[in-house]
């Protein structure tokens, strides 16, 4: 695996310069040994997060999660990643604060939930959005606390 600085990135095959600009993109060698892929395998995506903050709880979603939901980063992926520095609050309350802003927006379905990934992990959460092409993509939360709060 590589792990490679923030980069630019294609959003579709068809697009003929990069259009989009990723936090922490990802690269298997197997995977692109196979496919001769040069678009990241799988992206990180990072934001910082407040839960209390509706600003950075909009950034987050805006910025951040509909990014994969748009097909700009992970077109052709059916899971995405994103790290949400949590700057002031609890992990549980920016989980909140964006699960309001998506509530705000009639997006009910898309809100952030228990990882399945980790069983009784209170720092990960996961989502699911769906997209016009591809199918539903499955974001998977790391709020990492950096506020004193847990």
């Amino acid at each position: 695996m590589i792990v490679q600085g923030g980069g630019e990135s294609l959003s579709w095959r068809a697009t003929l310069e990069p259009d989009g600009l990723t936090d922490i993109p990802l690269f298997f060698l197997e995977i692109y040994f196979q496919s001769a892929v040069q678009d990241p395998h799988a992206i990180i995506e990072c934001k910082r997060i407040a839960g209390a903050d509706t600003r950075l709880c909009r950034e987050y979603v805006v910025n951040g999660i509909d990014r994969f939901r748009d097909g700009k980063y992970s077109s052709q992926h059916k899971a995405a990643f994103m790290v949400g520095y949590v700057l002031t609050g609890t992990v549980g309350s920016a989980a909140k604060g964006v699960n309001r802003y998506l509530a705000g927006r009639r997006r009910m379905a898309e809100r952030l939930g228990v990882s399945t990934i980790v069983a009784e992990s209170s720092w990960l959460r996961e989502s699911t959005h769906p997209r016009v092409a591809h199918g539903a993509i499955a974001v998977h939360h790391a709020f990492l606390s950096f506020g004193g709060g847990s």
